[in-house]
């Protein structure tokens, strides 16, 4: 198979993340320009449908103008269903919870402008996906300055194969990116396409003093932050939250989704009160981000009665508690069980948080050592959380 040009394309995408301040060097630029995305997307894409469905798209079976035209939008598009399921295995319409994808492509590109590399420094990649940004940073740093490692050996081999293609024999991995990979320590910077819970150690161990690690940080499919942090000499890192971010959790800290009856899991409240937080806070990006400090390990979920009435479920199945709230009509209830009450957790921060003046996710300042991650806004006691290291 033959595939146009994209020359135009390619411009026209550096144009547009340009325009809309994603993109700022020009050797960024370069690489964009250079690089086929198309060639990342084989053997196809999977394209939500209006029925929340995935309609596959193939490169060999769609219109090459088609084809081109979904390399180049401005969307997400996933490559991999359930684990295993790719756009070539089927032909109508598929169910299905999306395990890979080629991330939007301002993400990609403001994510590692983020990362501030300069020519000859060395990056670890977590997470190669598609092996799109790789080739990004293959075309701006040289392939030998690149090594990515990727835990699903079908996407590893789908991603080296575009790598090859492209003309870029970079240092591919296949394993558990959260332990990085010692082989070919220290880093320069080591930057993460996937969600994590919290930073390992193990990427701070790898890099060099001075170095920096940029991931995303949080459990929940909205409410994330890019974490960008500084190894210090002491082995510890500092930085922040330099914004929002969002990308699939890593494949070993996914949540098992919820099943069953959601209301047998709350039949056993310890206690039953007012709230005055309305649930909707979380639905901002901040709030559902400082929620998630709170409470580390918790599950948000949100059931719909036939009539419309809304119950928010928040679960932490590790230590067995759990916070149900409800509408009465008058405001919000809630009733909680379980050694740890959640809400409260919540309530506590979020308040404080109002109290302080609604600030930013950019506020977040965050500490990691081998023994625990601190996070902080300002120093408010009520805006403080120290995760310890198992």
């Amino acid at each position: 198979m033959t595939l146009p040009d994209t020359t135009a394309e390619r411009r026209a995408l550096a144009d547009r993340l340009e325009a809309d301040g994603d993109l700022t060097s020009p050797a960024w630029r370069a690489a964009v320009e250079a690089v086929p995305r198309e060639l990342f997307l084989q053997p196809g894409v999977f394209l939500p449908t209006n029925d929340g469905r995935w309609r596959p798209v193939t490169a060999l079976g769609a219109d090459p103008k088609e084809w081109v035209d979904i390399a180049y939008s401005d969307q997400s598009l996933v490559t991999q269903l359930d684990g295993h399921l790719t756009a070539d295995q089927v032909a109508q319409p598929v169910r299905g919870f999306p395990t890979s994808s080629s991330t939007i492509p301002k993400t990609v590109v403001s994510m590692i402008e983020a990362l501030e590399v300069q020519d000859g420094q060395s990056v670890l990649e977590i997470g190669t996906g598609t092996g799109y940004s790789t080739a990004l940073m293959c075309h701006r740093l040289g392939e030998d300055n690149v090594t990515s490692v990727e835990v699903d050996p079908d996407v590893a081999a789908r991603a080296d194969a575009a790598l090859e293609t492209a003309g870029f024999s970079t240092w591919t991995v296949t394993g558990d990116g959260l332990l990085g990979h010692p082989r070919r320590v220290p880093y320069d910077k080591v930057i993460a396409t996937c969600a994590v819970r919290r930073i390992p150690y193990t990427w701070v161990r790898q890099t060099k003093p001075g170095g920096t690690v940029l991931a995303t940080v949080g459990s929940w499919t909205y409410g994330t932050g890019l974490a960008k942090v500084t190894v210090q000499d002491d082995g510890t890192a500092e930085g922040r939250i330099i914004g929002r971010s969002s990308f699939m959790p890593a494949r070993s800290q996914a949540a098992t989704p919820l099943a069953g009856d959601l209301s047998a899991r709350a039949a056993y409240a310890d206690t039953e009160r007012h709230t005055p937080i309305a649930p909707q806070l979380l639905q901002q990006w901040t709030p559902a981000f400082l929620a998630q400090l709170a409470t580390p390990g918790a599950q948000l979920v949100t059931a719909v009665a036939d009539g419309g009435e809304q119950t928010v479920y928040l679960f932490d199945a590790e230590r067995e508690s759990f916070a149900q709230l409800n509408d009465n009509g008058h405001g919000w209830t809630v009733r909680q069980g379980g050694p740890i009450a959640l809400w409260d957790a919540i309530e506590n921060t979020l308040t404080a948080w109002q109290e302080a003046g609604r600030p930013d996710l950019s506020a977040v300042r965050l500490q990691i050592t081998p023994q625990a991650h601190a996070y902080r806004i300002g120093e408010k006691p009520a805006l403080r959380w120290e995760h310890r290291v198992a």
